[in-house]
């Protein structure tokens, strides 16, 4: 396993992390799960990711009761805040009122006296900005979190953030969470460079467009225990991206993985890894051989010229809206 800074601090997490959304507390039965989060740890994963709101609150317990069965300084805990956790309109956004009580119910759910990394799940409109940094600078202050980060939020929302928290003298946000992966690029249109910048680290959510990008999906074939085929955990799967011409793509994208020795779902992971401002891929497992393919990804390199073709195969970096030429992390910018 290898191991990055997580943007401009001192937290240092796997290049492979494990998500918790639709699997623990959810999707797999708890000894499954708990299986998928040691096989994780036992290959050098360090950083979990979880939220307050999957399945209310469910996920959580199950991190929490595994947490207790292992070192706790031995392992990275993320968790979010935003999301509804009762049908009542006031458990949820980002007022100073409900971090704080989101944070003591993660607390408690989670079995730990910190979290590592306590995330904004979404952007929250109805609360001044302002209140947000307040918020998680105080936590901070309270020991309650080391550090906080944001979750989906534009390249303006982000800059807002951290000029804030400098103007006040408090912590600024350490990460974003977005989703990324080879079918979904709209993070290089100017967030990545903004966190680059900004000193954020990139730790992103769907790297194999939940499964999608395995290579397991065939045209008119889905395996039986497969994610698109459980009714509990096929939620937002992507199957408008299932066409004849996704078909094709992947299998052009078979053939360089082939050639590089490895599976499709490796290739992926490696490709958004040669990405400087990625910190982690959180991947997640419904069994523990998915957690071992994935882990695999951190010995692949990927040189200039694969990382080339793959693009010409692809091609569907963000284009820029002037001269529609493809202007995606990474590719040179050349002329107006």
């Amino acid at each position: 396993m290898k191991y990055r800074n997580l943007g401009n601090s001192g937290l240092i997490i796997s290049e492979i992390s494990l998500g918790t959304w639709l699997t623990a507390g959810l999707g797999v039965e708890k000894e499954i799960a708990f299986e998928c989060m040691k096989s994780a740890l036992d290959l050098g994963v360090n950083f979990i990711d979880t939220a307050d709101m999957y399945n209310r609150g469910e996920s959580e317990i199950v991190v929490g009761e595994f947490v207790k069965t292992i070192k706790r300084e031995e392992v990275v805990l993320g968790t979010k805040v935003f999301g509804p956790m009762t049908d009542h309109w006031m458990t949820q956004g980002l007022s100073h009122r409900h971090i704080r009580n989101a944070c003591e119910g993660s607390l408690k759910r989670l079995q730990t006296d910190y979290i590592d990394l306590f995330q904004c799940h979404r952007y929250d409109i109805d609360t001044p900005l302002e209140e947000v940094c307040f918020a998680m600078n105080n936590l901070i202050d309270r020991g309650m979190i080391l550090h906080w980060g944001v979750s989906q939020w534009t390249a303006v929302q982000i800059t807002n953030a951290v000029r804030i928290c400098e103007k006040n003298g408090w912590r600024k946000p350490i990460s974003n969470q977005p989703v990324y992966n080879m079918l979904n690029r709209s993070l290089e249109t100017d967030v990545m460079d903004v966190c680059a910048n900004e000193g954020l680290g990139l730790v992103v959510y769907s790297p194999l467009a939940q499964g999608l990008l395995s290579g397991k999906y065939k045209k008119n074939e889905v395996p039986a225990d497969s994610r698109l085929a459980s009714e509990v955990m096929n939620n937002w799967f992507p199957v408008k991206r299932m066409n004849d011409e996704y078909f094709a793509m992947q299998d052009a994208l078979q053939e360089i993985a082939k050639s590089e020795n490895c599976t499709l779902s490796e290739l992926a992971l490696a490709w958004i890894l040669n990405r400087k401002p990625i910190t982690s891929c959180i991947t997640g497992a419904s069994k523990v051989i998915q957690v071992q393919t994935n882990v695999k990804a951190t010995e692949l390199t990927l040189s200039n010229s694969t990382m080339e073709k793959i693009e010409l195969i692809l091609n569907n970096a963000p284009v820029d809206q002037y001269t529609g030429a493809r202007v995606g992390f990474g590719i040179i910018k050349r002329g107006y």
